[in-house]
């Protein structure tokens, strides 16, 4: 049985981030995927959707630039060569990945994996061992109880990206992230779009007054808000509306997007504690065995894309290097791709009120920024948000909504990182005309001192 310093089960940004690393270092490692190199995140979530929005927005662009000097006549959306860049630009970077495996000297199996002990990995007929053990096999698509749910016409998210045309019309059952991404995207290219979110607002992790000013700026969407979908049938959706009376609404086609599971199938057999979130880890990404590790969606601890890929490089420093490294998870940011989008990093003023933390926070318009009123126009909305300890100053959240949002927040996570005070930014030089010097303007405006 040939054997490795680590077996990597999972190719996503976990999985391939992590036998990338422990390569790097000189170590002998293999990758085991059962589809195709880059997980959900390349092949059907993140790579994708952004594929499709980028289209979605030039093309929005072109119906609206008249103010700009854009005159567009006879501009129509051709869903068909939208998909095909979504899978060359797919296919492209599953090549980038494999290129990476064989410049960090990873041998990568195809196949499903299946754990037969801590140390031991099995394709097939064929076994390996390891010396340490990452699982990083992800989340999938949740499906839940409801009649009528497994219908051909209700599709996940996996299933929707494949689709060659774009419905007439679209109910989104959720309001979280992936909802919003779809609702905006089939919205902009002039699907009729019906979101259905249980909760009183949608994207549960934003600031509230963010939330709302994007259900405003996402005007060709009818939200449904505090109703409970009770079951889909050949034609309608029905639910339940606030008032608790019984509601239906024209469903050819319906997307389900009401959260993700752990894939955890098979790992019980290992003797790892599986809690309701998924594999329990410590801060140093290791399992109740200690020389198994997990990391990304199939831990449960935050399901995105750049937490799995920070998770992977503690693992492996813990494995092979400084055994100090943890996983902090105060300062991941996130994001909406969405047309406005809108990214959060830290607390909301709600989560930090109730933590106990005094609060002051300062919102401007980002129609106060030179660039984006140049690019964007008066008409589009977007606010910035710095969230503050009123009592140390250090900054706790930061939450932006509107265009270039998705770009500027790695400096929120940097700045709330780094436990920076608001006097500490104000000291610092943003470019101009900038739409991210508004976080500057906002931590003047919550301290007037010089």
């Amino acid at each position: 049985m040939e054997r490795y310093d680590l077996i990597v089960v999972g190719s996503g940004p976990g999985g391939y981030i992590a036998a990338e690393r422990a390569g790097k270092l000189g170590k002998k490692v293999l990758l085991i995927e059962d589809d195709h190199l880059g997980g959900v995140c390349t092949n059907h979530g993140c790579i994708p959707t952004k594929s499709l929005l980028g289209g979605a927005k030039l093309y929005k662009h072109a119906l609206n630039g008249s103010q700009f000097g854009l005159v567009v006549d006879g501009a129509r959306f051709d869903y068909r060569q939208a998909a095909a860049h979504k899978d060359e630009t797919v296919k492209t970077l599953r090549g980038g990945i494999e290129f990476l495996m064989k410049s960090a000297k990873v041998d990568v199996v195809f196949g499903h994996a299946k754990m037969v002990d801590a140390h031991t990995v099995q394709v097939g007929e064929k076994s390996w061992a390891g010396d340490y053990l990452i699982i990083a096999t992800g989340s999938s698509s949740l499906v839940p109880p409801i009649p009528g749910a497994t219908l051909p016409h209700v599709l996940t998210s996996t299933e929707i990206l494949a689709l060659s045309e774009a419905p007439a019309s679209l109910v989104v059952i959720g309001g979280g992230v992936i909802g919003v991404e779809f609702a905006s995207f089939f919205s902009m290219i002039g699907t009729k779009v019906t979101v259905i979110e249980m909760m009183d607002e949608i994207l549960p992790m934003a600031d509230a007054e963010f939330a709302k000013l994007l259900r405003r700026e996402l005007k060709d969407v009818d939200f449904h808000l505090g109703c409970k979908v009770e079951e889909i049938t050949a034609e309608r959706v029905i639910y339940s509306d606030k008032k608790g009376e019984r509601q239906s609404i024209e469903a050819p086609m319906v997307l389900l997007s009401v959260g993700r599971r752990p894939n955890t199938a098979g790992l019980e057999a290992l003797g790892l504690e599986i809690g309701r979130g998924g594999v329990v880890v410590n801060d140093r990404m290791q399992t109740n065995l200690s020389t198994v590790y997990a990391v990304g969606d199939v831990t449960g601890r935050s399901l995105l894309a750049h937490s799995a890929s920070r998770m992977a490089e503690v693992a492996v420093a813990n494995i092979f290097g400084s055994k100090e490294m943890r996983m902090r998870y105060d300062a991941i940011p996130w994001a909406v791709y969405g047309s406005p989008e809108v990214a959060g990093c830290g607390l909301t003023e709600s989560e930090a009120n109730a933590k106990g933390i005094p609060t002051m926070s300062q919102t401007v318009q980002m129609r106060a920024s030179g660039r984006f009123l140049a690019e964007e126009g008066k008409r589009a909305g977007g606010l910035v948000k710095v969230i503050a300890n009123k009592e140390s100053g250090v900054i706790v959240g930061i939450h932006l909504l509107g265009s270039y949002a998705s770009e500027i927040i790695w400096g929120a996570a940097a700045l709330i990182e780094a436990e920076l005070r608001v006097k500490d930014v104000k000291e610092i030089v943003f470019p101009h005309p900038s739409v991210n010097e508004l976080i500057k303007e906002a931590c003047f405006q919550l301290d007037h001192s010089l």
